[in-house]
């Protein structure tokens, strides 16, 4: 797999981004027809993978010692969690005013709800804590100088599908709780971020078992020919 640099004039941008969720994200599809890339123009995502990338003489910073496959599946993660935080206060917000009127009992205090909460929370903290960790401790490594072992490349790529399938639980937890008018489409803050983590979920970046397929081969020794680790 190649990644290449071509002139906004060579091509073009089909509007197909028509989805239930991430609407804004404005993910169309960029079309090259009859286009030829000279050599100096692409590049291949196995010098990527070993950090050996032209691009290291005239960029010295840190940021430029990272692993693509980690710092890139990291931030498709990082909004998603965003999202669960913000459906986590819009729903704890609307919660401590509504009525559950089959049951006639404010919803704040039901004990489910409550645990739900408590869930949601955790999960949450969780996603943060390790993609936090994860990072600063490869941009560290970077600072120094220091070879980013694959043993951490591998955990980051772990923590960020797992934290993507955190952040979509808790949002699902919420959502289940939120009655029939959070359904309704429009400005409410749940049940937007319920379809745009769904939809997040779907990128290619979040396929839950190749990440973790790759911590499993690294733990057990077993050497990883992924250009996404």
């Amino acid at each position: 797999m190649r990644t290449f640099l071509v002139p906004r004039t060579e091509y073009r941008v089909d509007d197909v981004w028509d989805t239930v969720g991430l609407r804004g994200s404005g993910s169309n599809d960029v079309v090259v027809e009859d286009v030829f890339v000279p050599e100096h123009r692409a590049l291949s995502f196995g010098p990527v993978t070993a950090l050996e990338v032209p691009g290291h003489e005239l960029n010295p910073e840190p940021l430029y010692r990272l692993p693509y496959a980690g710092v890139f599946t990291t931030t498709i993660s990082t909004p998603i969690v965003g999202i669960a935080e913000g459906a986590f206060d819009a729903y704890t917000e609307a919660t401590r005013q509504r009525i559950r009127v089959s049951y006639g009992q404010k919803v704040a205090e039901d004990p489910f709800a409550q645990v739900r909460i408590a869930r949601a929370a955790s999960d949450i903290d969780a996603s943060w804590l390790q993609l936090t960790r994860n990072m600063g401790e490869m941009y560290g490594l970077a600072e120094q100088g220091a070879e980013i072992p694959m043993e951490l490349r591998t955990r980051t790529r772990r923590d960020q599908v797992l934290a993507t399938e955190r952040a979509v639980a808790a949002v699902d937890l919420l959502m289940e709780n939120s009655g029939g008018n959070a359904m309704r489409t429009g400005p409410g803050a749940v049940q937007r971020a319920w379809r745009d983590a769904h939809t997040g979920r779907g990128h290619a970046a979040n396929d839950p078992e190749r990440a973790l397929v790759m911590y499993g081969q690294s733990a057990l020794g077993i050497d990883i020919q992924d250009t996404m680790a």
